[in-house]
């Protein structure tokens, strides 16, 4: 066991060794994230300073479970965690972050009701990653700026 995972909180340590989700760092996040299909990562900070943290432990298991597959979780190390905050830029402890393909997609923060979490997840699950959006936002700007150049492009093969 390592010295971060012997310092872990119980019910964190739970997620990595009985449950088997992954412990990622900035160094293999990328790699974890561009795998096919849906992906959320844990954030946990320090539940000394940030009870909640505990609490989104426990439901964390419950909303994969109720997502049936469709969903991968992994918990960041502590030791990557400010790093990998920067990049999504949540603000709030504890926080779940959710990707797909190696995309952004959207983060909850703090601990939330069950319904809250059944409702947004099956929205970020449903929405556009950040790139997909821009990339859409893209063509709808050229479509307004020469509808007849979008509807050739469009016929062309």
């Amino acid at each position: 066991m390592t010295e971060a995972a012997a310092a872990r909180h119980p019910l964190i340590e739970r997620l990595v060794t009985q449950l088997g989700m992954p412990e990622v760092c900035a160094g293999n996040a990328d790699a974890f994230l561009a795998a096919p299909g849906d992906a959320v990562l844990f954030f946990t900070e320090n539940p000394a300073q940030h009870p909640e943290t505990l609490d989104v432990a426990v439901i964390l298991p419950e909303i994969v479970a109720a997502f049936r597959g469709r969903l991968r979780a992994a918990v960041v190390s502590r030791d990557s965690e400010r790093e990998l905050q920067q990049r999504f830029g949540f603000a709030r402890w504890p926080a779940l972050v959710f990707a797909r393909g190696g995309e952004y997609v959207g983060a909850i923060t703090s601990i939330r009701d069950w319904d809250f979490y059944l409702a947004r997840v099956q929205e970020l699950l449903d929405s556009p990653t950040r790139r997909e959006a821009a990339m859409a936002a893209e063509r709808d700007n050229a479509v307004a700026a020469d509808p007849a150049a979008a509807a050739q492009r469009k016929e062309s093969p």
